[in-house]
């Protein structure tokens, strides 16, 4: 299944060492005008090689729109877009024609679909993430009063503090980890080049909030808001889990203290909810966090299944994130935005 949304579908393509990858969106209503440089910008959040902590592999990331715009504007027809892979070096993966990669899905697809693309795992790869980021920068022209606001709350076993207030957007980015807190951002540093240096990985933590949500977004049963956001998080590579509101602390808790408090004005002072009530937005803030394993190919030597049955022990050589974490904040930003349009839209079918 390579299409995710229901009005608002989008439909991928492309492998990681392909000549390039890219996608259809289909269901962006007619006539909004899109900022061409607000999309580059948001797919150059994501790109590689952005600091000496993500992976060298240098890519432009350069989005040619091909289809469904005109003099600037949305026709109504499916946009169509694409990126180059440029910067392949695809002899890098020779050594792993042979073998499974622990925590990749080399093994899985290879029994699923009787031979895999062990080029940096072919359609597996996050380079096909770009394809989404692009999607939910467009997406993001559709509800432009919503603003998803995403930043890396831990890395490892060190995070940042709570906080009250959203960050500031320009404040994130200024950091190369996206930490909002200097301090704990410099200690995550350190973390991650001690860690690259041993030939391990990381994996962390980045939450989300969502300011300007419409309420009575959500579809219930089957479409409720917050399953539609968990599916979108889960899709993502390297993501093993999604909670909104209160999460899983809710589970020790009592309904007095879960139950969202109001103030004697009506205002909310409390949002175990997260902004969702009964799958539905109630208009509030929306907040999410979305939890990151570890970088699967790491340096160190494991042993590996081989194609023909057997095990050998091997190094896995190549260009890879220590830490996937800060390169995916625009990741979520951007499914966020591509869930809550298509949703948008659903509400006014």
């Amino acid at each position: 299944m390579n299409t995710i949304g229901r009005l608002l579908q989008l439909h991928s393509w492309g492998e990681s060492h392909g000549s390039s990858i890219g996608a259809i969106l289909d269901g962006v209503p007619s006539g909004i005008t899109l900022n061409h440089d607000a999309i580059q910008e948001f797919c150059d959040r994501r790109k590689p090689g952005q600091s000496n902590l993500t992976t060298p592999r240098k890519e432009t990331d350069i989005i040619h729109i091909d289809s469904g715009v005109y003099d600037g504007k949305t026709t109504g027809m499916p946009i169509a877009y694409h990126f180059e892979n440029k910067n392949v070096r695809s002899g890098d993966y020779d050594h792993l024609k042979d073998v499974y990669r622990p925590g990749h899905a080399d093994q899985t697809y290879a029994k699923k679909y009787g031979h895999r693309d062990h080029r940096g795992g072919g359609r597996s790869s996050a380079r096909e993430t770009a394809n989404w980021v692009a999607a939910g920068a467009i997406a993001r022209h559709i509800i432009p009063e919503v603003n998803a606001t995403a930043w890396v709350e831990r890395i490892g076993e060190i995070a940042m503090p709570l906080v009250d207030k959203t960050p500031e957007s320009s404040f994130i980015e200024s950091s190369i980890l996206r930490c909002p807190d200097k301090d704990t951002a410099e200690k995550m540093e350190r973390l991650i080049e001690d860690t690259r240096r041993e030939g391990d990985s990381l994996g962390g933590v980045i939450t989300c909030r969502v300011e300007g949500v419409p309420p009575s977004l959500g579809e219930p049963v089957f479409d409720k808001l917050h399953a539609r956001l968990a599916h979108a998080m889960l899709t993502i590579n390297a993501v093993k889990g999604f909670e909104y509101g209160a999460g899983f602390a809710a589970a020790s808790m009592r309904g007095t203290s879960h139950n969202d408090v109001y103030d004697k004005n009506g205002s909310l002072i409390v949002n175990n909810s997260g902004g969702i009530v009964g799958g539905i937005s109630n208009g509030q803030t929306i907040n999410f966090r979305v939890a990151f394993k570890p970088v699967a190919s790491v340096s160190k030597e494991q042993t590996m299944p081989t194609t023909d049955g057997g095990s050998k022990k091997q190094q896995i050589k190549g260009r890879h994130d220590p830490c996937v974490v800060p390169r995916a904040v625009p990741i979520v930003e951007a499914m966020t935005y591509l869930v809550l349009a298509d949703l948008y839209l659903l509400s006014k079918a």
